[in-house]
């Protein structure tokens, strides 16, 4: 069982299965959302994902047409994402996590996007925008 919570702890959360690798998105929109170079979210079935505590303090974002962006009300810690083209998935960030992820990361996306101070040093593939169709 892996466990997240926000900052102050006022949303606590359980995934019931095993995690998918961490995608690194460098988009604006999760630059601005994050505060930071880029966004580490995991896709996560909705099924599997369960609210212990904070429903009341969940909030929602729509930062684009059949995006919701969720976050805590009280700390402003983002929770996950999901997005009407990819019903039952949440895209839940990787910080929030509790201890140690057997989950790594699996490619940088949107890097025609990314932060002109942020330099990419690993060897991970790296994606203009989305990743391509697989074939």
């Amino acid at each position: 069982m892996i466990t997240g919570s926000c900052l102050c702890g006022g949303i606590r959360f359980e995934i019931d299965q095993p995690l998918a690798p961490i995608q690194v998105c460098h988009c604006g929109q999760c630059r601005k959302a994050q505060g930071t170079a880029f966004a580490t979210n995991i896709p996560v079935a909705e099924a599997h994902f369960r609210l212990q505590e904070g429903a009341e303090l969940l909030r929602s974002y729509s930062s684009s047409p059949g995006k919701q962006r969720c976050f805590c009300d009280r700390c402003g810690s983002p929770i996950y994402s999901c997005h009407e083209q990819v019903p039952g998935v949440l895209r839940v960030r990787a910080g929030i996590l509790d201890g140690e992820l057997e989950s790594r990361m699996q490619a940088h996306f949107f890097t025609a996007h990314k932060a002109n101070w942020f330099e990419i040093n690993d060897d991970l593939p790296c994606f203009a925008g989305r990743a391509p169709a697989a074939e």
